[in-house]
């Protein structure tokens, strides 16, 4: 999938001053935003995220999942690190859109979790597409990463298009009341490895 880079520019923040990076998707004309710190390019695992655009958590506070909590945790853990990367990909509600989301969390506000929601709709409950961070990376120098993420499948997607991860780093942060039942769902419908409490939540004997 053609990927182009567009520029790069400093974007400063409270846990650091990260590069910009921009590239366009041409088939979809979707623009993607990479964040660096430090020498990612010199063959070292990188410390990493690949995360999905979530606007409702990432700029809106929603507590409805738990993206916000873990982009801001792992920007955190890089500038911690002093060296890391994070691709910030447009696909909104795991690639169905953002009027789609809003038409799920209707049917979640019924009583619907959130994989039925997205089947309900006509979509699968996963629909994001991770063939895009290859050309990114590569542009970027990055040969391998030490993922911070708690979802198994993002690793295999990864591995099975040439992209080392060498580490995985769990990332488990923003539980609360209202993202309880997501969670579960996501430890026993998804995969998703967020501990115990929420597998037996998912799953119960």
């Amino acid at each position: 999938m053609p990927v182009v880079f567009v520029a790069a520019s400093k974007l400063p923040t409270p846990f650091a001053t990260f590069t910009m990076n921009g590239f366009l998707e041409e088939a979809t004309g979707r623009e993607h935003v990479v964040l660096t710190l430090g020498d990612v390019a010199d063959g070292a695992p990188v410390l990493g995220r690949v995360h999905s655009e979530c606007l409702t958590g990432d700029a809106l506070f929603s507590q409805r999942c738990d993206c916000g909590s873990q982009l801001e945790a792992a920007l955190r853990a890089i500038a911690l690190e002093g060296r890391g990367v994070l691709l910030y990909l447009r696909q909104e509600g795991r690639g169905i859109g953002l009027m789609n989301k809003i038409r799920a969390y209707e049917l979640q506000d019924g009583g619907a979790d959130t994989v039925e929601a997205n089947e309900r709709l006509g979509f699968a409950a996963d629909q994001r597409d991770y063939s895009i961070c290859r050309p990114m990376l590569e542009h970027l120098g990055i040969k391998s990463l030490r993922l911070m993420t708690n979802n198994p499948r993002k690793v295999k997607a990864l591995t099975e298009m040439g992209i080392t991860v060498a580490e995985r780093v769990p990332l488990q942060t923003g539980q609360n009341p209202h993202n309880k039942l997501y969670l579960a769902t996501k430890a026993g419908k998804l995969g998703h490895m967020m501990g115990n409490e929420h597998q037996s939540e998912a799953d119960p004997a």
